[in-house]
């Protein structure tokens, strides 16, 4: 009879062999078995991380902020919501951000827009977008609270607005949320998930972002998830996109590479939230998944100290702790250093 810990060890094998989506050897050399070599990024802090903070913060704060990222080395920054005020009244200056980052003249960067309907991509075309995000979800009820309308409806919708980008030359990406878990409907279908993105791609999105808005997914439920949806769209027209309410956000970014997506929405110094989801805490922090995939060994590209000096000032202005442990590390190893030097 085997000992207490190889029958442990034995029990544990067994229960990952079950699932398609997890191999024993994975875990103990995830770098052996990544389904991708690189890695690319949307940064959604400008938008997405600050879309749902009370207090309106000073648009040349918001610009500072875009700047810092951009000199980190980050090329995707997702700059603002073109969305009514009334609604979300923090990106009521989407006009004069996106003016003033003038994206024709910034080879170096792209700053796509939220667009949630035909007058805000009109809105956001006449300021001078090349790339709009449009977005539904996986549950109806959520769609309903967020767009006021049905799944199908919603893209009904975004039909005109994907055939306008077409006709003047501007990139549309899709996100579709929810995938994991409704706040108001619970646990999701995994088939929902996969026809809602299908459908995105073919009305003309050259890529969907999954995203687990309430942060509810584990690595075994994502992992199943994304299963679904690789067999109606390939892993290179994918995204995630996780917030970390439930501290699940690395470990289903990890289960994502393993599976063949290497793009990765993530938020500077964990900012983040959803006006419709309630309960719903911040994005996954960008530099804790650069710290993840730089232990995988994976280029990236972005400077961690710019990142974290931009993280830093953000959280200073909207007056938060930093949700980020590596920018944290990072912080304190830098404090050390200096009392050591003086």
């Amino acid at each position: 009879m085997g000992s207490p810990s190889t029958s442990r060890l034995s029990r544990f094998e067994t229960s990952l062999s079950k699932s398609s989506c997890f191999h024993f050897s994975s875990c103990l050399s995830f770098s052996s078995v990544l389904c991708v070599t690189g890695w690319a990024h949307t940064q959604v802090g400008p938008r997405d991380g600050l879309q749902n903070e009370s207090e309106l913060v000073p648009t040349e704060d918001k610009l500072h902020l875009i700047r810092l990222l951009k000199e980190s080395g980050l090329s995707v920054v997702e700059a603002t919501s073109f969305v009514s005020p009334k609604w979300v009244p923090q990106m009521a200056d989407h006009v004069q951000i996106l003016t003033a980052l003038d994206p024709a003249s910034d080879i170096a960067v792209s700053y796509p827009v939220l667009t949630p309907n035909f007058k805000g991509f009109e809105a956001a075309l006449t300021a001078g977008a090349r790339e709009v995000a449009i977005f539904t979800a996986a549950s109806e009820a959520f769609v309903k609270r967020n767009i006021n309308c049905s799944i199908d409806e919603s893209i009904d919708r975004f039909a005109d607005v994907c055939d306008a980008a077409s006709t003047a030359g501007v990139r549309v990406r899709g996100y579709v949320s929810c995938v994991a878990a409704c706040p108001y409907e619970g646990p999701t279908e995994p088939e929902v998930v996969a026809q809602v993105s299908e459908r995105l791609i073919k009305l003309g999105c050259y890529e969907v972002s999954l995203g687990d808005t309430i942060g509810a997914g584990t690595p075994g439920k994502f992992g199943h998830m994304l299963e679904a949806v690789l067999k109606r769209v390939p892993p290179e027209k994918l995204a995630v996109h996780c917030h970390d309410t439930y501290g699940q956000a690395l470990a289903n970014i990890l289960v994502a590479l393993q599976m063949g997506i290497s793009v990765v929405d993530a938020s500077v110094a964990g900012l983040g939230g959803c006006p419709y989801a309630e309960g719903a805490t911040g994005n996954v922090a960008t530099e804790d998944v650069l710290y993840m995939l730089d232990g995988l060994g994976i280029e990236t590209g972005v400077d961690m100290d710019k990142l974290v000096d931009a993280g830093r000032f953000i959280s200073q202005v909207i007056q938060r702790p930093i949700a980020s442990r590596a920018a944290n590390a990072v912080l304190a190893k830098r404090e050390r250093t200096t009392l050591q030097t003086q």
